[in-house]
């Protein structure tokens, strides 16, 4: 597997910010996710659940719901009073708009995708016509005297259904008048005369409203009538979140306590149409509050306080084996919050308000595989750099020799110099730094220019020198683009670049004569990590539906390696792996050597051994250290493979031949949350 040096980093702080609210789209099969930090990401369920944007957050923004309209275009509103649409090609907030009613509690798109309907803190439902270009008001429904919590849209559009405390609503939607006020019962086992809040509501074709409320209960109402149907007292906790499927057969409710649970319609004897909603499934892969829940057609998704993104398959609905039939935690962001100065010896970590950088420990004893090296020198905080201004960091980089810290913000680019005298560090911001749309930033190999990717599949070359940077070329993709800038890679003699867009177009540039070079085969799917090999300049791509492929540069077509790699397919157990690939890097003294990693495997890739068949088991290296050296040789294939670090955020290899790896258990993430509720558990 090859021998290095492991620096296992634990001191990366990261904390995973909370989910509030999620929406999925049935039309484009993305879900948008909205975190406390005002941050929004879009899942993309296709490309195996991959994280293919992410827009920063904003401490002025806080979004309390979202939801999809049609085309594609995505809404939230927060309780700064503002509605928000994204521009989903420049990552960016496309623009707001203020509903004029105090703080926004919801969001829905009509179900014809020409409206848009808000309720607000001051007990006003407003209506907004959405235009191809942005949205116009139109008229608010009958004021009510208290706050509106949530509201839900009529299949047919005709009406609107509130909740707020103790009380649902139901409006008209041409006259705006109130048409009935179904009082919620609020008397509980525990607690009686405590106000019931209703958390969320949703309306089915048949003319049945659902509600969820703080008391524990799920209740059908007859919408014409206003009579109670039913009611499940399904926990003595809050209901806080419901999400019904495409087809009203199958509903979502998660609580307070971390459970998520599902009712389906199923009839009541076999052959006869008479039908009921029964509790089927209850899953509790929370530990805090479950705030959002959405329901696609084959899995329930649910996110809370805790940081997870879970999606559950439902089994029935998928018919084969494949990227849909597998459960899902997704924790961590698939995007590097850490880069290296490989030189320096030096880590920079990423947060949303701050960068911190890092020096690693160092070690004077030498040993064999698995010993434990005391260290002689500790890791130390060498800074901390705060943002300016109110603007989630979205990207930061540091050079290869530690000499330039770059990072950038949704409207504004920073760069700052440092200067070091022995345990001295100075440091100071260049002014006059050219302000690009930026969103990935990368420096030269030799630290002599800064690439700035950008909208449209542009990459903004800036050479640097003493204190000052200086815009020189733009490389614009020849065919013309108005997809983003999602990963760039630079070969390691500094005369390659490779930009990937969030189309799935990989081009190549010739950067010392600044000039398009050719461009990869496009692929179905948007690549999740892509690195040139410092000796080849071979341009190796991982996707995230795990396939791994070579480019090579200089021919301008796939290696014979990877025509292989095509022709025979990868093995069973490595393609339905359901995190995907988020590093690679290369061992400067195996050049067949390909080391990859995801949140909960480090793989050596081995070009010089057979790839695996299915019937050959892909077994770890502990498995393979319990053989005899035979027994060894005849298992031997390309992919080594160890789980013994994770989760794994960051892997790169320093020029002394060390290896970086950045591990954040997640027990640690649990300890900073705060507590859950307590649970009465038996035995206790």
């Amino acid at each position: 597997m090859g021998e290095f040096k492991v620096h296992r980093v634990r001191f990366f702080d990261y904390v995973p910010s909370g989910v509030c609210c999620m929406a999925y789209s049935e039309e484009t099969e993305r879900l948008a996710v909205a975190r406390n930090d005002g941050s929004v990401e879009v899942y993309n369920f296709p490309a195996n659940y991959y994280q293919e944007t992410v827009i920063p957050g904003d401490d002025r923004r806080t979004t309390q719901s979202i939801c999809w309209a049609p085309g594609g275009r995505l809404f939230s509103a927060g309780l700064n009073g503002e509605i928000i649409e994204y521009d989903l090609t420049k990552l960016c907030v496309k623009y707001s708009l203020d509903a004029f009613g105090g703080p926004i509690w919801g969001i829905a798109a009509s179900p014809s995708g020409t409206q848009l309907a808000v309720c607000c803190e001051d007990g006003s439902v407003k209506l907004f016509n959405i235009s191809p270009e942005k949205i116009v008001f139109e008229k608010s429904l009958n004021r009510q005297k208290d706050r509106i919590l949530c509201l839900a849209w009529h299949p047919s559009g005709s009406q609107i259904v509130t909740g707020s405390v103790n009380v649902i609503r139901v409006f008209s939607v041409s006259s705006g008048h109130l048409l009935h006020r179904l009082k919620v019962d609020r008397r509980t086992s525990a607690v009686r005369n405590r106000e019931c809040v209703v958390w969320s509501v949703a309306v089915l074709s048949c003319g049945e409203v659902i509600s969820v409320d703080s008391t524990g209960k799920l209740q059908f109402w007859e919408l014409d009538n206003g009579t109670l149907l039913r009611t499940y007292n399904v926990t003595t906790c809050d209901i806080l979140s419901l999400a019904v499927n495409q087809s009203e057969d199958s509903l979502l409710v998660g609580t307070a306590e971390g459970l998520v649970l599902q009712f389906q319609r199923l009839a009541t004897q076999t052959g006869k149409p008479e039908q009921q909603w029964v509790r089927t499934k209850p899953f509790r892969y929370h530990t805090h509050d479950v705030r959002a829940v959405a329901h696609s057609s084959t899995a329930l998704i649910s996110g809370g306080v805790d940081g997870y993104v879970v999606s559950r398959p439902l089994m029935e609905k998928v018919q084969t084996k494949s990227y849909e039939a597998a459960l899902r935690k997704i924790t961590f962001p698939h995007r590097h919050l850490v880069s290296c100065a490989q030189a320096s010896r030096l880590l920079l970590f990423q947060f949303p308000g701050h960068l911190e950088l890092w020096r690693l420990g160092q070690t004077n004893e030498s040993g064999i595989d698995g010993d434990l090296l005391n260290v002689s020198k500790e890791q130390e905080l060498l800074l901390q750099l705060k943002r300016k201004g109110s603007e989630c960091i979205r990207c930061s980089t540091i050079s290869r020799c530690g000499s330039w810290v770059s990072y950038a913000t949704s409207s504004r680019l920073f760069l700052h110099r440092l200067h070091y005298d022995q345990d001295n560090i100075r440091i100071s911001r260049v002014p006059k730094v050219p302000q690009l749309q930026t969103l990935q930033l990368l420096f030269s190999p030799d630290s002599k220019r800064l690439y700035v990717g950008s909208e449209g599949g542009r990459v903004h070359v800036l050479e640097l020198s003493e204190g000052a940077c200086q815009h020189s070329h733009t490389l614009e993709r020849p065919s013309g683009s108005s997809h983003p800038v999602h990963l760039l890679a630079a070969s390691s003699d500094g005369s390659l670049l490779a930009v990937a867009s969030a189309n799935a177009q990989i081009d190549i540039y010739d950067v010392k004569k600044l000039k398009y070079e050719c461009s990869v085969p496009q692929y179905n799917c948007t690549p999740a990590a892509i690195r040139i090999h410092p000796s080849t300049n071979n341009l190796v791509i991982a996707y995230p539906d795990q396939q791994i492929l070579e480019f090579s540069i200089a021919q301008k077509q796939y290696t014979d390696w990877s025509r292989k790699v095509l022709q025979r397919g990868l093995h069973r157990d490595w393609v339905e792996r359901d995190t995907p690939i988020t590093g690679i890097t290369f061992n400067p003294t195996r050049a067949e050597h390909i080391l990859l990693h995801d949140n909960y495997m480090f793989c050596v890739l081995d070009k010089s051994l057979p790839l695996p068949d299915d019937k050959t088991p892909l077994v770890n290296q502990n498995s393979l250290k319990q053989l005899s050296e035979s027994a060894r040789r005849s298992h031997a294939h390309a992919f080594k493979i160890t789980k013994r670090f994770q989760p794994l955020l960051f892997m790169d290899l320093l020029d002394d031949g060390e290896l970086v790896l950045v591990e954040r258990p997640l027990r640690d993430i649990l300890a900073q949350l705060p507590p859950p509720m307590k649970q009465k558990k038996f035995g206790t």
